[in-house]
């Protein structure tokens, strides 16, 4: 009996051995992935900063880019008027060219043709006219057709100076408007071109941000897979314990009642290998744990009843009865896996 349950214990405690240095291992790359998890946090945070002023900037220079282009659109039309007052100006001033120059060659011809025609004498006046009326009418006639030569050289030429100055002012003024216009289409495109380097570098941090994010995802993933791995390494070994310490109950119970055990090795005197008798209550006819299980094979109500034995719970029942709902539950090995230690001792 003592060499039996000596390798029960050497059986429980071998995988705490084993497991020792991988929990050590899986502790380690736990703390190394929540140390990048801190500094993935940390640069993810400095680039939301980055990003959010960058949107800042960005609205900033969209806001000036609008106005540029609507100073813009203003400039081009003023100087489309100024082009059509220019032209009309321009075709003003032809026009009054042509008809200054008509005038003065139709004072020309008659310069030229009283110039060379003998002057009348005021006695042929005098004496061709059909009346004091008429003579009067024809010198006036004379007078003013002279009169009205002068007068229309004279408005012509004051209308081409005008016609003039007015274009040189236009000219003028088109070329301030289209070096203002020029000048604000230079701000515009600079503009656009800073705002296309603001959003390219935007979005360049935002893949930096999605990488990061992605990749802090994974951190977390990785670290929830230690701690599961860590958590069924810690379950191992204190099932491993528990069982070392029944063991050593079980012991010390057959040191002091060797009887009580009954049969050692093998199943004789039970209806489950022995060992997992050992590892569950050590032999004895325990009243329930924690888990509401109770008696030699530390059965739980629901089990009992499911099995088909009267009772409440197994420790109530004579050993006996308690053979027979075990026999049903172990099935040949098919119901191994209803008792913890069949795993811890070996036996599936």
């Amino acid at each position: 009996m003592a060499v039996a349950l000596v390798a029960l214990v050497a059986l429980a405690t071998r995988p705490a051995a084993a497991a020792s240095p991988s929990l050590g291992q899986l502790n380690s790359e736990l703390g190394q992935q929540q140390a990048r998890q801190s500094s993935l946090t940390a640069s993810i945070d400095s680039l939301d900063s980055v990003i959010s002023s960058l949107s800042s900037q960005i609205a900033l220079v969209q806001s000036r880019e609008a106005a540029v282009a609507a100073a813009l659109a203003a400039d081009r039309v003023e100087l489309a008027r100024v082009q059509v007052e220019l032209t009309a100006e321009q075709a003003l001033l032809v026009k009054l060219r042509r008809r200054l120059a008509a005038a003065q060659a139709l004072l020309e011809r008659q310069l030229v043709s009283a110039y060379e025609s003998q002057p009348p004498d005021l006695i042929s006046v005098v004496l061709e006219a059909r009346g004091f009326d008429d003579l009067l009418e024809q010198l006036n006639f004379l007078a003013r057709a002279e009169d009205e030569q002068q007068t229309l050289i004279t408005v012509t030429r004051t209308a081409k100076a005008q016609a003039a100055q007015a274009a040189r002012r236009l000219a003028a003024l088109e070329q301030t408007v289209r070096q203002v216009a020029e000048a604000t289409e230079l701000r515009a495109r600079a503009l656009a071109g800073m705002n296309a380097l603001l959003v390219s570098r935007q979005a360049a941090l935002r893949n930096a941000r999605a990488a990061q994010q992605a990749a802090l995802a994974a951190s977390r993933a990785q670290a929830h897979a230690l701690r599961g791995q860590i958590a069924t390494v810690e379950a191992q070994q204190a099932a491993a314990a528990a069982a070392a310490a029944a063991a050593a109950a079980a012991q010390r119970a057959a040191d002091a009642n060797p009887i009580a055990l009954g049969p050692t090795g093998g199943s004789g005197g039970w209806a489950i290998p022995y060992a997992i008798v050992l590892c569950e209550s050590g032999g004895q006819n325990l009243p329930p744990n924690s888990a509401g299980a109770s008696g030699y094979y530390q059965i739980i109500p629901s089990t009992w009843q499911l099995f088909g034995d009267s009772g409440p719970a197994a420790y109530l029942a004579p050993k006996s009865e308690q053979d027979a709902v075990a026999a049903r539950i172990w099935n040949g090995g098919a119901g191994a896996s209803n008792w913890v230690c069949a795993g811890i001792v070996g036996i599936h």
